[in-house]
């Protein structure tokens, strides 16, 4: 004797647990999704959106083997108060000098030139970041 119809009818005893699995983990990755983006995002407007205070090297003016005069412009709310810290380097990579340059101003743009001390000659000047506060 031979069985005849080994498979169970369709739709009678409900989804295979195959299916019951993908669309478990289908849920789950669009949550895991939806919550990667959100933090992705979250940071991403922190870092754009957060800073109230910017600065830049307008131009630097070696004064001698041991000093360097930094132009900085810096761009804040008005009334904001903070530092932006400046590296300066020698030929070969090494840290030769390093300043936090304080801004207590009012304005919302200050422009001022900076002397930074070195320990050797100076060949590049770099704005490491600026923050609020102290």
């Amino acid at each position: 004797m031979t069985a005849v119809g080994e498979q169970l009818p369709e739709g009678r005893y409900g989804r295979p647990a195959d299916e019951r699995a993908d669309r478990k983990l289908k849920i789950i990755g669009a949550v895991l999704g939806a919550v990667v983006i959100g933090i992705v995002g979250w940071f991403g407007y922190q870092s754009i959106g957060g800073n109230s205070i910017s600065g830049e090297v307008i131009a630097w003016d070696i004064a001698s083997n041991h000093a360097v005069d930094v132009h900085l412009t810096v761009r804040k709310d008005a009334g904001l108060h903070g530092t932006c810290t400046l590296r300066l380097r020698a030929t070969d990579g090494d840290e030769v000098g390093r300043k936090d340059a304080r801004f207590d101003q009012d304005e919302k743009r200050i422009d001022q030139v900076v002397t930074v001390r070195t320990t050797s000659r100076a060949t590049s000047v770099e704005l490491v970041g600026c923050q609020t506060g102290s």
